[in-house]
């Protein structure tokens, strides 16, 4: 069954897929790591490829830019595919001090300044978390990898760019957010509002309050052991 935005069939998603934000990253995963990797998907240029990683159907597929845009792919994938994970591996920028380039961050919840939540009417501020089982998964694969991770909240933004003293990072930073991007929130609330699991897990690629940056390219092909991670919770989650 077709989409407007995913040419795929329902059998052609494994259960669990990984999210990146960028295409080309989802074209790296599926080269460097999965065996038989077929491309299931690239309306848009959005490319998903599905294929085994330690013997389990895996699918990576790219959500663009934006709470707009992975809300739209998370809706379809869990509502229309019978996807029951959805693992979003990104770059987020760090805000805490004892955050670091390359380190990893898990969203145990995810802060927001958009009104993408408005649509589920609870009347209040409905608050993000991540799926318990695939975050406690994915912590201790990280923990077992000797991996540099922090634990806690995030900020998903609506703005990359902000006009002159519209940004509230030090505000963010005093309640103890650790960094920020800009979709997993949408992702979460999309998860809840399905019954099904979804977590976010970062690798940090600049710094808010430091001068330091990673560029294009190794935000494209660097982050692999976001990646590794996020591919053996899959596995785990298949058992």
């Amino acid at each position: 069954m077709a989409t407007p935005h995913n040419s795929g069939k329902k059998e052609d998603f494994a259960k669990t897929v990984l999210m990146p934000g960028d295409p080309l990253r989802s074209k790296f995963i599926a080269d460097t790591f999965l065996t038989d990797p077929v491309l299931v998907n690239n309306v848009r240029g959005v490319q998903g490829y599905t294929g085994l990683w330690k013997g389990v159907p895996v699918t990576v597929m790219a959500s663009g830019m934006g709470m707009p845009a992975i809300g739209i792919y998370s809706w379809e994938l869990f509502n229309f595919y019978d996807v029951e994970n959805i693992i979003r591996i990104g770059s987020a920028g760090a805000i805490q001090d004892n955050v670091k380039l390359m380190d990893i961050v898990f969203g145990q919840a995810a802060c927001t300044n958009s009104s993408y939540g408005d649509q589920f009417g609870v009347g209040g501020k409905y608050a993000p978390i991540a799926d318990f089982t695939l975050l406690s998964t994915a912590v201790e694969i990280a923990r077992e990898k000797g991996a540099r991770y922090h634990v806690g909240n995030i900020l998903s933004s609506d703005n990359f760019y902000y006009a002159e003293g519209g940004s509230t990072a030090d505000q963010w930073k005093r309640m103890g957010v650790l960094a920020t991007e800009m979709e997993a929130a949408a992702l979460y609330m999309n998860a809840a509002y399905a019954g099904k699991r979804a977590l976010c897990l970062c690798t940090i690629s600049d710094h808010l309050y430091r001068p330091e940056e990673l560029s294009a390219e190794q935000r494209q092909n660097s982050f692999t052991q976001m990646m590794e991670i996020a591919l053996d919770t899959a596995v785990k989650m298949a058992d």
